[in-house]
């Protein structure tokens, strides 16, 4: 039976996107972070195809979410980032996922672990070097590296990598980035001193990839550029969107001059015209904000979102296009038909598209296109 609501997911273009960052990033691995169920698109469906074209890492936010990506027989390294004051990591350390740690109760919870499970568990410590987030702050570092170094000689831990993250790293030049670079810096500095050497320095997130090669180190971790939507305001890089999200039309109406559309109601019709109604609303990821301001592609033309948009529903005004119950409406895409692009609609809910893209739910049905030209083996 099809469902109502569909997210299209092109796979071939999470795979050209991967290649592309790849590129970009020259000798640096790649972690795809699939974070937040790949971003809305499918953690696992899209880890599969980017570490088949470019990428050697998988980045994920919790415990959870890393052991979903196991279970689906993900077996590439993975890093996790965030957890709880009382997480015990034996199912971390049991299926080799890595830890990121940026405090001393933290690597001495981890180090608590591996003592527990008698086996080596591999961190890699987070700076915070201005984002004021997650990470150890410049006060903190001479513990935190003294004792991961003390661990490192007991035989408990391993310290694969030292990262940040970038607050700034759409605007080359910013203050503030050049500021987190030299904090990133004197940390990896600090660590030197006390004997760590680990293999990987990472800080690049998309944006920096495609277009700060001094913050590449050698290893990057691209996040929305994943899914093809371009991190740098007025620049493109060729990436191709991932999401198409469409609806069915389940009902259309013909309704005078003067008919009120949905609550309040917030728009009257000005002329006779033909309204057609879609089963998709702000409880799947349309976002409530976006009404009066939205279109959604249907027959070629971009037609109005009209009224407010509803937790189950929307409207859309076709004025006197051949629309019927059956015909499909596609509310975002790559934009090569003129249809809207995610971009647009996050303009017209006053947010990013990280967040329209992560609010697509789960009445939303996801299909999968496959990849149409596998270079795994090129």
């Amino acid at each position: 039976m099809r469902a109502m609501a569909q997210a299209v997911i092109d796979l071939d273009a999470v795979a050209h996107n991967t290649r592309l960052l790849a590129d970009s990033a020259a000798a640096a691995q790649v972690m795809a972070v699939v974070k937040a169920n790949g971003f809305g698109h499918g953690a696992s469906q899209v880890a599969e195809v980017a570490l088949r074209h470019g990428a050697s890492w998988a980045g994920v936010t919790s415990v959870a979410e890393a052991l979903a990506l196991r279970a689906d027989g993900i077996t590439a390294p993975i890093l996790i980032w965030l957890y709880s004051s009382t997480e015990t990591f034996e199912d971390v350390l049991e299926h080799e996922i890595d830890i990121s740690v940026g405090s001393l109760p933290a690597l001495m919870a981890v180090a608590d672990a591996a003592t527990r499970a008698k086996t080596l568990a591999y961190v890699h410590l987070k700076a915070d070097t201005g984002l004021s987030r997650g990470g150890a702050p410049a006060e903190e570092w001479p513990d935190l590296l003294a004792w991961a170094r003390k661990y490192e000689a007991a035989g408990l831990i391993r310290v694969r990598g030292i990262w940040s993250h970038l607050a700034n790293a759409e605007s080359a030049g910013h203050p503030r980035l050049v500021a987190q670079l030299d904090q990133f810096a004197e940390v990896r500095a600090l660590a030197a001193e006390v004997g760590l050497q680990p293999t990987l320095t990472h800080l690049a997130n998309s944006a920096a990839i495609l277009h700060l090669p001094e913050t590449h180190f050698n290893l990057v971790r691209p996040g929305i550029a994943l899914y093809g939507v371009e991190p740098v305001p007025g620049r493109t890089f060729g990436l191709r969107p991932a999401m198409t999200l469409q609806s069915q039309v389940i009902l259309t109406k013909r309704v005078p001059a003067g008919s009120g559309v949905s609550y309040g109601p917030d728009y009257v019709t000005d002329r006779a015209t033909t309204l057609a109604l879609l089963p998709i609303g702000f409880a799947d990821g349309v976002p409530r904000l976006a009404g009066g301001r939205a279109y959604a592609a249907l027959k070629g033309r971009r037609c109005p979102i009209v009224g407010r948009i509803a937790m189950d529903q929307c409207v859309v005004d076709v004025g006197d296009l051949p629309v019927y119950a059956g015909d499909t409406a596609v509310l975002f895409g790559p934009g090569d038909d003129g249809e809207a692009r995610v971009l647009d609609w996050a303009d017209w809910a006053e947010t990013n598209p990280h967040e329209v893209l992560t609010g697509v739910g789960a009445r939303v049905e996801r299909v999968y296109l496959p990849v149409h030209r596998d270079r795994a083996n090129s």
